[in-house]
């Protein structure tokens, strides 16, 4: 079945993140978390990488990123809200570790990172906030990015699966109410495949939505 569209501008985008930011934990995080720890495991992120967060939000993962590529490695992330980079590099300093990372504001469209300089990617809950014309855009800026053989690890809603009741209902209210809930369900592992990935592991968790947890890798040349 087809995708719906997302036609909230970018601007739109980031004003609705900058006002939510604050309170972004307390939404979203109890039923978020144990999803984005799935796909930590899955992406096994080592000592001296190279890792990139795309979309990361108040930080969490970027602190437990950092913290498994050590003072060797480097964790560099980018979000197009500029109170979520603030609320990200708080955490970080709190935490002793925003010298391990390398954060910026930016578009998931356009990597401000030369090509084959990284060795892993990690995108939770993001992928999804962009429109179905967008998708391909943004893996393949992460394809861009990667080494070969690098891993790419995506945790998105999905619109496969079991529960599509809910999931139904879920795209009915972002069809209705497209500034309230401002993404939807879409098919993750398909959209790694056709974005040139090898799957290597594809799992189903759930929320109160079928959320899939996707490990593929970028082929050697």
């Amino acid at each position: 079945m087809a995708l719906l569209r997302v036609f909230r501008s970018r601007v739109q985008t980031k004003a609705y993140y900058n006002k939510i930011s604050r309170f972004y934990d307390l939404l979203s995080d109890r039923s978020e978390a144990p999803m984005r720890k799935a796909g930590l495991d899955l992406l096994k992120a080592g000592d001296g990488e190279r890792v990139l967060e795309v979309g990361f939000g108040t930080g969490h993962m970027l602190e437990a990123l950092a913290r498994a590529v050590g003072p060797q490695g480097k964790v560099f992330g980018i979000d197009l809200s500029d109170q979520m980079l603030r609320l990200a590099k708080k955490h970080l300093t709190r935490s002793g570790l925003i010298n391990r990372c390398r954060l910026r504001c930016g578009d998931a469209t356009h990597l401000p990172h030369s090509a084959g300089t990284m060795d892993a990617v990690f995108m939770s809950f993001t992928l999804e906030l962009f429109d179905t014309l967008e998708i391909p855009d943004v893996l393949g800026e992460c394809n861009r990015v990667l080494r070969p053989g690098g891993r790419i690890v995506v945790v998105g809603m999905s619109k496969g699966g079991a529960r599509k009741p809910l999931v139904g209902f879920y795209e009915w209210t972002h069809r209705h109410f497209p500034n309230f809930v401002d993404c939807r369900p879409i098919y993750v592992r398909e959209a790694l495949e056709e974005a040139g990935f090898k799957i290597q592991k594809a799992l189903i968790r759930h929320m109160w939505l079928p959320v899939e947890v996707v490990l593929g890798f970028k082929p050697p040349e």
